[in-house]
């Protein structure tokens, strides 16, 4: 559960995961401090268990951030710390692998920055994004937001930017994929370099085919 590397990152539907979701003080993985946990465990693809807890960032909640998440100083004013927090959120998890939209490019990396400053070691879970998923399934789409998967899907979005919702929306969301990614795969423009996914990405010159596993491969064709 805790090592020195990071796990693997993982571009296929698994039946058995966690998934969670972050909400903080902004979008800086350096400077901004999370106000709230949650999680759902999935056993076979059905939710089991639930983890969700606000967190006092000992600091205050910027109005832009309650803005988005709507929790507020007051709400989080007598709540654990994340230290007291950390420790339950990962006996929660386990080694099940961890599943997320967008959480290689954000919440790992807070949860990565705050494993290493409490424990000295980060998860080594495996990571589900489902993200470059959707991308890779829903290419038709303008937009591959959370919300925006959701309402191709016709799931409900109300009660959005909260933690355990999100979690909810993003479990959902990554069943639906997982029906859809076999074929997908199938028809899924492949890198010459390094052999990953080729996804569909909007740059400042227009659309264009980005390899999945950048930044490590920096491959790209015109679309």
């Amino acid at each position: 559960m805790l090592g020195n590397q990071q796990g693997k990152s993982l571009r296929r539907y698994v039946p058995d995961y966690v998934v969670y979701d972050l909400e903080t003080t902004g979008t800086s993985c350096k400077r901004d401090k999370i106000v709230e946990i949650a999680a759902i465990k999935v056993i076979g693809g059905k939710a089991t268990e639930e983890f969700s807890s606000l967190v006092n960032p000992e600091c205050p909640i910027p109005y832009g951030a309650s803005q988005v998440n709507g929790i507020t100083d007051e709400m989080v004013a007598g709540e654990p710390v994340l230290r007291d927090v950390l420790p339950r959120f990962l006996e929660f998890v386990g080694d099940l692998p961890l599943v997320g939209h967008n959480i290689i490019s954000f919440d790992m990396k807070f949860i990565y920055r705050e494993c290493r400053e409490v424990f000295k070691k980060i998860p080594d879970n495996d990571l589900v994004d489902t993200l470059p998923l959707a991308r890779l399934c829903l290419p038709e789409l303008a937009h591959h937001r959370l919300t925006d998967l959701a309402e191709h899907y016709h799931l409900s979005t109300a009660g959005a930017h909260r933690a355990l919702k999100d979690c909810q929306m993003t479990m959902q969301v990554y069943e639906e994929l997982g029906k859809a990614l076999a074929g997908a795969m199938k028809q899924a423009k492949t890198c010459p370099r390094c052999g990953g996914i080729l996804e569909l990405r909007n740059g400042r010159y227009g659309r264009f085919w980005g390899c999945s596993g950048y930044p490590s491969c920096r491959y790209t064709e015109n679309a």
